[in-house]
């Protein structure tokens, strides 16, 4: 190749057109005066792949720029998606971390041997949660192993069953026994997930509720006693009024050197212990004769203290804790000795040697909260008679069972086993209740709690002089289904010199009613009657014979007491009445009380 340079080149050099010429085919031509380069084909080839070269590389920028638009894209979308995902994390951390710390459960995760692997926070008040000290502790390191046994024990079984298992279980922390809900669930081969929640309350709320029920069923049994013995104690009395009467009877008309008497005596000695033995039966059924009044209890109590420390004995201290400004109470007085004695002597007989024994009251009011775990509690305002004492205290088996009649730990001949049995009925009676702790050598403690009496004024009791028993020469009509006491009234009543017509059955009563008001003008003065017969009841009796004999009195007699036939609705409120078995003295005195009352007082009653 030849280069033909006849001029200078400006802006080069001939080295330079060499080097060019060198590296390059080229045909220089003179084109119009003028050198110029022509292209040879295999320039134009050159150009040509050149060309297609970067046409090749411009659809490979836009197709590497698309592709990385669409990765940018997406690498876009998986920032926001792992932003959202980190947000969504981290709202769900705080939201366990709140759930962790409203918590009062005990969260953790233990292995197979108990230990420790991870302690979930939860909230601080928390009484039972453990610290997180204890991670890498094992479980028999920190509780006594009788209990760390049980809770090894069922993380195995989680693990060997791959199923969780709940249970209930009780651990002794500190002073307190706490009850556990856990739920053991398996987290890996090793692991376990343990939820444990304290259901102490639930427990404690499950126990007061068992017990409600118990006692629900005692008093449902009691009552049940209660009646059996009511109606015994009923039909026992009219047997014992035969035998007393038709005794006294014998014993006046005997001389008193006669042999006989001393049997007598002996006969009427039994016949009013049985009395004695029957009312308390009626005490317990809640059917006994009461004359309840006003009274404080501090006072009652105060002017009983001699006769009660007597009864318990010099080894035992008797402490009197008396309350402040007591309410009153509406009570039998009779009713309180009662409740006094069979409770002192029933500490006396616990103690059995040298002890205490402590009286105290209070004024006390009872919500709903109380009486919900009390069966026969009713809220409002009590009364408080407290009586402890330092005994050997009863079981629970003894427990539920000291207020059924005759029952009694003491040896045969120490004790009837009605003692208490009269206290409790005496209790329900006054619409109060009864409440006992014991445990063995722990002592007893009886709380009574009788109702305040909140009326305004009440009358003071008239106390009545001693009325020396006489007889009269009235007519008196006595009716009585029970032909063994019909005979015996009758026979007491002509002794004491009245006119007597006798009755079993309320249409006979009313038929020799009207018969003798036809042939003697009405002159009936008294009406003696059953209060429960066939046919119909006194109250009812009473009101037919009225008609016929309008200004005739009435007695009811009864072996059931004033107060329960008057609930049922047969006998009006403070009318004459007089509970069977009764003796000739108290019959003379019951009879003129009833004959010497007021016309229009009686008058009122019907």
């Amino acid at each position: 190749m030849i280069v033909l340079c006849t001029y200078p080149l400006a802006g080069t050099s001939a080295d330079r057109i060499f080097d060019v010429a060198r590296t390059h085919q080229l045909t220089i031509a003179m084109r119009n005066g003028n050198w110029d380069v022509l292209e040879t084909p295999k320039l134009k080839q050159a150009k040509i792949e050149l060309k297609q070269l970067n046409e090749e590389l411009e659809q490979r920028i836009v197709e590497r720029t698309a592709e990385l638009g669409t990765a940018n894209e997406h690498l876009r979308r998986e920032m926001a998606e792992r932003k959202r995902t980190e947000e969504a994390l981290q709202k769900s951390e705080e939201e366990l971390r709140t759930l962790f710390a409203a918590m009062t459960d005990v969260v953790l995760v233990l292995d197979a041997d108990g230990r420790y692997i991870k302690i979930a926070p939860t909230n601080p008040l928390n009484l039972y949660q453990p610290s997180e000290e204890l991670i890498g502790k094992k479980i028999d390191e920190i509780l006594p192993a009788e209990d760390s046994d049980k809770i090894i024990h069922q993380i195995k079984r989680s693990l060997e069953s791959r199923q969780s298992i709940n249970f209930e279980y009780k651990l002794n922390i500190g002073e307190r026994e706490v009850w556990f809900d856990g739920t053991v669930s398996p987290l890996t081969e090793n692991t376990v997930f343990w939820f444990a929640r304290d259901i102490t309350e639930r427990k404690r709320s499950e126990e007061a509720q068992k017990k409600l029920e118990e006692q629900f069923l005692r008093a449902q049994k009691l009552e049940s006693i209660g009646r059996l013995a009511g109606g015994v104690a009923h039909d026992f009395n009219n047997m014992l009024g035969v035998i007393i009467g038709y005794t006294e009877q014998a014993l006046t008309e005997l001389a008193p050197q006669d042999p006989v008497q001393k049997d007598l005596q002996e006969v009427m000695s039994a016949a009013k212990r049985s009395v004695d033995l029957v009312r308390q039966l009626l005490a317990f059924a809640r059917r006994q004769v009461v004359s309840p009044v006003v009274l404080d209890l501090n006072d009652t109590l105060e002017s009983m203290l001699k006769m009660l420390r007597r009864l318990i004995g010099e080894d035992i201290d008797l402490v009197w804790m008396p309350g402040h400004k007591l309410w009153k109470v509406m009570i039998d007085p009779s009713q309180v000795d009662q409740l006094l004695a069979n409770l002192m002597v029933n500490a006396r007989d616990a103690i059995a040697g040298v002890g205490k024994v402590i009286i105290h009251t209070d004024n006390v009011t009872l919500d709903e909260a109380f009486c919900a775990e009390h069966a026969d509690c009713v809220p409002g305002d009590y009364v408080l008679l407290s009586i402890s004492d330092s005994g050997t205290g009863m079981d629970e088996k003894t427990l539920a069972n000291i207020f059924e009649p005759f029952f009694t730990t003491k040896e045969a001949g120490n004790g009837t086993g009605l003692g208490l049995s009269t206290v409790y009925g005496i209790v329900k009676q006054n619409d109060g209740f009864i409440d006992v702790d014991s445990e063995p050598g722990r002592g007893t403690i009886f709380r009574i709690y009788i109702p305040r009496f909140e009326a305004a004024s009440v009358e003071s009791p008239v106390e009545q002089t001693a009325i020396i028993p006489r007889g009269g020469t009235e007519t008196i009509l006595i009716v009585e289904d029970e032909e063994s006491v019909l005979k015996l009234g009758r026979m007491l009543l002509e002794r004491l010199g009245y006119t007597v017509l006798a009755a079993r059955k309320p249409s006979e009563a009313i038929r020799l009613a009207e018969a003798h008001a036809e042939a003697h003008a009405g002159a009936i003065d008294l009406l003696i009657t059953d209060v429960v017969m066939p046919e119909m009841n006194g109250r009812e009796l009473i009101d037919r014979i009225a008609a016929v004999c309008p200004r005739i009195k009435s007695l009811y007699m009864s072996g059931y007491t004033a107060d329960v036939i008057a609930h049922r609705g047969v006998l009006r409120q403070g009318v004459h009445f007089i509970q069977k078995p009764f003796t000739k003295t108290v019959l003379a005195q019951k009879v003129r009380e009833a004959l010497e009352q007021e016309s229009g007082t009686d008058e009122k009653e019907k």
